[in-house]
């Protein structure tokens, strides 16, 4: 006689399972959309120093997106950098390119050398210009941003700001989903589909999803029998090439239209 509620169990077990790694993966991906790097422009930074939406301010030299799947891009921070990133009290990072620091005086650093003293420029009368520097109009040299005093507190914040928790927070679960699978994938009962080294090159998919689909064929649907032999390693390592680029495809082709305000730069 078939104990029924063992099959039940069984069978929430299976069904459990591939909804709470759902619910993670959804909690992390909206907490990394949200803290996502999003390109703004040197007003844009002035108006944030206006309306005190910085709390934190610092140069950096492009960005260093070589980790995992689940970490935000992290600033190379560099005092000459050309990329300013602050951080705002709704717990977004924005970053704008702007004209790297000058030295005193007004003159960029390292540029020219000290005039000759031998050669006399002719006076203003004598060629009719303006006494004025540039005809009168004044010289277009942008203040540095972190130079501004609404940015004093910004520039010297030393703890960590909203944006900060929930980039770290979303981070953490994609460590938590990672790992899990990854144990679930080694010591639990073997694959259906393909063979572990399949599951593990899938697993491997960005955002994520290759993790979504192990848990659906896998968990959801583990009474479904293969429709045929299972497949290798080598075939997951294609479906995790071609699987790649497909998703940068896809996601390169809506944010170029819409911008990263709705498709960030993941």
């Amino acid at each position: 006689m078939i104990d029924v509620r063992r099959v039940d169990r069984a069978w929430l077990r299976r069904r459990a399972l591939p909804v709470a790694l759902l619910a993670c993966w959804l909690v992390w991906a909206a907490l990394a959309w949200w803290t996502a790097p999003r390109e703004a422009d040197e007003t844009g930074l002035q108006r944030d120093l206006a309306a005190g939406r910085v709390l934190t301010l610092t140069r950096a030299d492009g960005w260093d997106d070589t980790g995992p799947w689940g970490r935000r891009p992290e600033p190379r921070y560099a005092s000459g950098g050309s990329t300013v990133v602050w951080a705002r009290p709704d717990g977004q990072f924005r970053y704008a390119y702007v004209s790297p620091p000058t030295s005193g005086g007004g003159v960029e650093a390292g540029d020219g050398a000290d005039p000759d003293p031998d050669v006399v420029s002719p006076s203003p009368e004598a060629t009719g210009a303006s006494e004025e520097p540039d005809g009168g109009v004044a010289p277009d040299r942008r203040a540095d941003p972190l130079a501004d005093p609404r940015a004093r507190d910004a520039t010297t914040h030393l703890g960590d700001t909203r944006a900060d928790a929930l980039a770290d927070a979303a981070a953490t679960i994609a460590l938590v989903l990672g790992v899990g699978w990854l144990l679930m994938l080694v010591a639990g009962s073997p694959p259906v589909v393909g063979t572990r080294w399949f599951w593990f090159w899938i697993g491997l998919l960005p955002l994520g999803l290759g993790v979504l689909a192990w848990a659906w064929r896998e968990r959801w649907r583990a009474d479904v029998p293969a429709g045929g032999a299972r497949r290798s390693g080598w075939t997951g390592f294609g479906v995790w090439l071609v699987g790649g680029i497909a998703v940068s495809l896809l996601l390169a082709v809506p944010g170029a239209l819409l911008g990263d305000r709705v498709v960030p730069h993941w």
